[in-house]
């Protein structure tokens, strides 16, 4: 089991950045793939980016270049999501993800914990 809570979000203009948190509890956070997804109002949610057990990532092509998934230090049970040149279409509650096991497909379906999201708004 692994309790997730995000942190980070707010309202930015265009063009700007965020930094999105998701504090991680309960297990061994290191044996988990990690993910960011979101979901914009009547849209359905769709992947951010996954990273894997030993670092590797995913992202989704309309965030690749822009969004940074990373996970902190040994002692640092944190993952985070670097957000620049923010768009509009950005816009949604944003959810950190956790599942076990080997692999770390960007799909909201194979992760089985999730936090209670943050929202990130961003006005044109």
């Amino acid at each position: 089991q692994v309790q997730l809570v995000e942190s980070g979000g707010g309202s930015v203009q265009s063009g700007g950045s965020l930094r999105l948190s998701c504090a991680a509890s309960g297990s061994t956070y290191s044996k988990y793939c990690m993910g960011w997804f979101r979901q914009a109002p009547g849209k359905e949610r769709e992947g951010v980016a996954v990273i894997d057990r030993d670092g590797s990532t995913v992202y989704g092509e309309s965030v690749k270049g822009r969004f940074t998934i990373s996970k902190g230090s040994a002692n640092d049970d944190t993952l985070y999501l670097q957000m620049h040149s923010l768009k509009p279409e950005d816009t949604g509650m944003y959810y950190c993800a956790a599942r076990g096991g080997f692999n770390c497909p960007l799909d909201q379906n194979r992760f089985g914990y999730w936090g209670q999201g943050t929202q990130v708004t961003v006005s044109s």
